[in-house]
């Protein structure tokens, strides 16, 4: 039996990005692999969630990106964490924290 891949919630996604680009800056692709990875597969981000995403932690100064040149020699754009995206990691980390605690106890109690 495989592994199931599960959706999203809508607020993780952008946790998922910053966590990925905290130890490297990335591409599109590579974010994607990165969150694959870290998830063991069990996590799906499409490109339809990731771009969107993308823009409004731009939008919002938590990343920036510039244009370089992949390792196959191809142009892309790299995404970068600012320091108010490292930040907003650290904070958003602990609020999952106290939820995922809040939501065992609910589950486990019931």
């Amino acid at each position: 039996m495989g592994k199931k891949k599960n959706s999203l919630l809508q607020g993780a996604v952008e946790l998922l990005i910053l966590r990925a680009l905290r130890d490297e800056d990335r591409h599109g692709w590579g974010i994607q692999q990165r969150i694959d990875q870290i998830g063991s597969e069990a996590l799906s981000l499409k490109q339809g969630s990731l771009y969107p995403a993308l823009i409004r932690l731009g939008d919002q100064d938590l990343i920036r990106s510039e244009w370089r040149i992949t390792e196959n020699g191809r142009k892309a754009k790299y995404y970068i964490l600012t320091k108010s995206g490292r930040k907003r990691l650290e904070e958003e980390v602990e609020q999952w924290r106290e939820f995922s605690r809040a939501m065992n106890l609910v589950i486990e109690t019931a």
